[in-house]
């Protein structure tokens, strides 16, 4: 054992029983977290406006600061970007990180000195945590890499920007600097098919033993590795260990990877956002991410379903249920305050509190009143895959309102295949009947024959990236939208389909 792999053990330790100290008194916590947080920004502008020096309970804290997505923050934020001091947070941000909303454009979000400090010790206890379940921690010892955005930056009003992994580059920590993968010459590769073909170059004779990224991008990484070598990513990477995501979830993905891989790798899931780090995978054994109450960041949930209510109820973490579609609403110290995040979760354990991500609260098909959600379609799709070994690259939804034949509407699913199913009517009967099993509204608009089952469309070899290319979005933090309630705005994904079916 190598004399950093010992200390990672016992680093490992520490933090497993720091964490332990902070999940036993969830509600604590977060009331700290609030008052820690209300104190330091009470004398900033948005303090002064909402009476920050006023509030001292959770509900005088929702009855003065109301919901704000980015659009109905930006009067602040903007203010903050044009360089002016003490706006949401005390002091200017330290980085402005870029991101291309779905329904705003391109966003700036505020990361400063304490955000960014709980962006890489959430990083880091993630891996730290699975250091300590496994006891083992060789792997530190060899190449690590994270396919991820250009780390170079620009300056907006003497604030540096970019895009939050290009960001998180400049905060590895010094003793894994040896380890990390790839060259600062090919991370700040705009193209990135060529960064893709770059990399490959570069790390196919490493030992490579974690690799982290979007799934889909990763897969990318291994096609044009087993292309190049004509080895599986195993063979190539024989201590290869560890496989860190986060973006979307990798069921969909995992029989894909497994064959692409040769064999099963433990994996780590993370909840990061420009906005802040939420949860990470804490255990190989128990499913769902353990919610960082403890972080610098305050949560608010109101139930999805009653969301977009005039008053909708904002629960704290001690009031939630375990299966119920929450919007995660934050309070942040880089000065979002009751932010609408747009991401849906949803409770899986109580002790300590884990949580999945189930969509987005403006993704889901309700042509007819059925709300169907991403978590949804994803759990269908890892049935009906494991179920018949048929695997996917990618897919998304949309809804057919208008079908030709005066047939019944429909929901399609837009899947390009890496290996189809040898029965292509039993894979979509699985995919339909657990989707009706999971959501009532869907299966009473089955049975009642407003809707008739779905339909599959396969998409070509490649059509997911080529549109994502034709969009702008190939590679770094860019994922697929899983669903969509427009079929307009899927008509991208829908001229990729494969005429040859």
């Amino acid at each position: 054992m190598s004399l950093k792999s010992a200390a990672a053990r016992c680093f490992a330790a520490l933090v497993a029983r720091r964490t332990a100290r902070w999940a036993k008194h969830p509600a604590d916590s977060q009331e700290k977290v609030l008052k820690g947080l209300l104190a330091k920004a009470r004398e900033t502008a948005f303090g002064k406006d909402h009476g920050f020096a006023h509030i001292q309970s959770h509900k005088e804290f929702a009855n003065r600061v109301p919901i704000r997505d980015y659009e109905q923050l930006k009067p602040y934020i903007d203010r903050t970007v044009s360089g002016e001091a003490d706006v949401l947070w005390p002091g200017r941000p330290i980085y402005l990180a870029k991101t291309s909303g779905t329904t705003s454009g391109v966003k700036y979000i505020p990361i400063t000195h304490p955000s960014m400090k709980e962006q890489v010790v959430a990083s880091r206890n993630a891996i730290l945590s699975y250091i300590h379940e496994r006891g083992g921690a060789d792997f530190v010892d060899g190449k690590m890499i994270f396919l991820q955005g250009s780390p170079e930056l620009q300056e907006k009003n003497g604030i540096k920007v970019g895009r939050l992994s290009g960001i998180s580059a400049h905060f590895v920590p010094s003793y894994l600097q040896k380890n990390r993968m790839p060259s600062w010459e090919t991370n700040c590769m705009e193209d990135w098919e060529k960064k893709v073909d770059r990399i490959v170059e570069e790390t196919r004779e490493e030992d490579m033993t974690v690799i982290a990224g979007i799934p889909s991008w990763v897969q990318m990484y291994f096609e044009k590795l087993e292309a190049r070598t004509g080895k599986k990513v195993g063979q190539l990477f024989p201590n290869f260990q560890l496989f860190i995501y986060g973006g979307v979830n990798y069921e969909p993905y995992r029989a894909k990877f497994e064959n692409l891989i040769g064999r099963k790798v433990d994996s780590i899931e993370l909840f990061p956002a420009s906005e802040g780090f939420f949860a990470y995978q804490d255990s190989q054994s128990e499913p769902g991410m353990l919610l960082l109450l403890d972080a610098g960041i305050y949560y608010e949930f109101v139930k999805a379903s009653e969301f977009f209510n005039d008053a909708p109820e904002r629960l704290t973490i001690a009031e939630v249920e375990l299966g119920v579609n929450y919007v995660m609403v934050i309070s942040t110290n880089a000065g979002l305050w009751a932010y609408n995040l747009g991401d849906t979760i949803q409770f899986i354990s109580r002790d300590p509190y884990r949580i999945v991500v189930s969509g987005r609260i403006q993704h889901f098909i309700s042509a007819f009143g059925e709300h169907v959600i991403a978590k949804e379609v994803e759990v269908a799709m890892q049935k009906a895959l494991a179920a018949t070994g048929a695997r996917v690259n990618e897919f998304t939804v949309v809804p057919q309102i208008n079908p030709e034949k005066q047939e019944l509407p429909y929901h399609e699913w837009l899947i390009e295949f890496e290996h189809r199913p040898e029965n292509m009517v039993q894979f979509r009967d699985l995919l339909d009947q657990s989707l009706q099993a999971q959501n009532s509204y869907y299966f009473d608009l089955i049975e009642g024959n407003i809707l008739q089952p779905l339909k599959i469309t396969p998409i070509k070899r490649n059509g997911f990236m080529a549109y994502m290319k034709s969009i702008g979005k190939l590679g770094g933090q860019n994922k697929v939208q899983r669903l969509y309630n427009d079929r307009n705005a899927a008509i991208g994904v829908l001229q990729q389909k494969d005429d040859a079916v």
